[in-house]
């Protein structure tokens, strides 16, 4: 859907309780979190929670990439030690200890690379609708901008 079939009210305010105090409005009038777009010069915080949003997933994503990173740290090392076993003093061949920096960096790593694929996934990126386009100007004024036509 185009802006120019869609009906859109703006609202543009110069400080950011009069924008926070309309936008308080809006939602206790019944206007979902799907239908509302903000422009805002800085984040606001309290935004988020009057529109009610919930945080993103990314963590899960990240927690979830962290535990295979040590598992597969562990394991990788563990039949490594196993398949070229150095019996060194009569210690154990699979001991925990210096496995840990290695299960550590795999954490590190699997951790970051699926926050990161979380975060691409999450943001439904690369969405070439949604970049800024030319006619906008940024200003240090809050918007708010309420699509009548917005899926929901």
């Amino acid at each position: 859907m185009t802006a120019a079939t869609e009906s859109m009210d703006r609202y543009v305010f110069d400080n950011e309780h009069d924008f926070l105090r309309k936008l308080e409005e809006l939602v206790a009038s019944g206007v979902t979190w799907r239908e509302i777009e903000i422009l805002a010069p800085h984040p606001v915080h309290k935004a988020e929670e009057i529109l009610g949003l919930k945080p993103s997933g990314v963590r899960f994503f990240a927690l979830v990439g962290a535990l295979v990173g040590a598992a597969t740290g562990y394991l990788f090392s563990g039949f490594t030690a196993l398949g070229w076993p150095l019996v060194v003093g009569n210690k154990p061949t699979i001991s925990i200890p210096p496995f840990t920096i290695i299960a550590f960096e795999l954490m590190v790593l699997f951790g970051s690379l699926s926050a990161f694929l979380g975060f691409i996934l999450m943001a439904r990126m690369p969405d070439v609708i949604t970049v800024v386009s030319s006619e906008e100007s940024f200003t240090d004024s809050f918007e708010i901008r309420v699509n009548k036509g917005a899926r929901s």
